[in-house]
């Protein structure tokens, strides 16, 4: 049978636990405090368990890892996996960058796109992110893209377009003529 863990708490230890429930700012560590603290007062692993609703082998590895290195132990570890690719310098660059219009940079488009936007940081920064993690970045920047709002006015005649306003304040205040009806409903013969 394996020996039984004693729960309880110096003073000092019992300080040092509710003070992270009272003014930790990680809710993690106030969480896993807390467990600590209700073994403390006697409730068995699997009560807490249950309370927390975690598994048992979660309550003792908090417990340990409480023992071995205090309240800093109760943070969460550094997840695994690849590390970022992209640092604040990336990311502020990236926000400048946006801010910009293309032509200012050299480039004969007006808009950027994602693509557009992912190339050109390559070519500055030598980093290079897959479409999907560059889409995924942008919106934790809280980047959202836009329809553009084509403007072809540019493309019109102005006499033309003047004439059509005068044209059509002039049908505005002409009397309609003939006896028609102001509904859009017919009855079918």
């Amino acid at each position: 049978m394996p020996k039984q863990l004693d729960y309880m708490l110096t003073e000092k230890e019992l300080a040092e636990i509710e003070q992270a429930i009272r003014s930790a700012h990680d809710a993690r560590i106030r969480q896993r405090a807390t467990a600590i603290h209700m073994l403390h007062l006697g409730q068995s692993v699997t009560e807490v368990a249950e309370i927390m609703a975690v598994k048992l082998p979660t309550i003792y590895g908090w417990y340990h890892r409480w023992k071995a290195e205090g309240i800093a132990g109760l943070g969460d570890r550094a997840k695994s996996g690849r590390p970022r690719k992209t640092d604040e310098t990336y990311e502020k660059r990236l926000g400048e960058i946006v801010e910009l219009a293309p032509e200012a940079l050299g480039y004969s488009f007006v808009l950027w796109t994602i693509e557009r936007l992912r190339q050109h940081m390559y070519k500055e920064t030598d980093i290079k992110l897959s479409p999907a993690r560059f889409r995924v970045l942008m919106k934790r920047l809280g980047y959202v893209y836009r329809q553009p709002k084509h403007d072809l006015s540019a493309l019109q005649d102005a006499d033309e377009q003047e004439r059509s306003k005068e044209l059509l304040e002039w049908l505005k205040k002409k009397p309609l003529a003939g006896n028609m009806n102001s509904s859009l409903w017919t009855k079918q013969p």
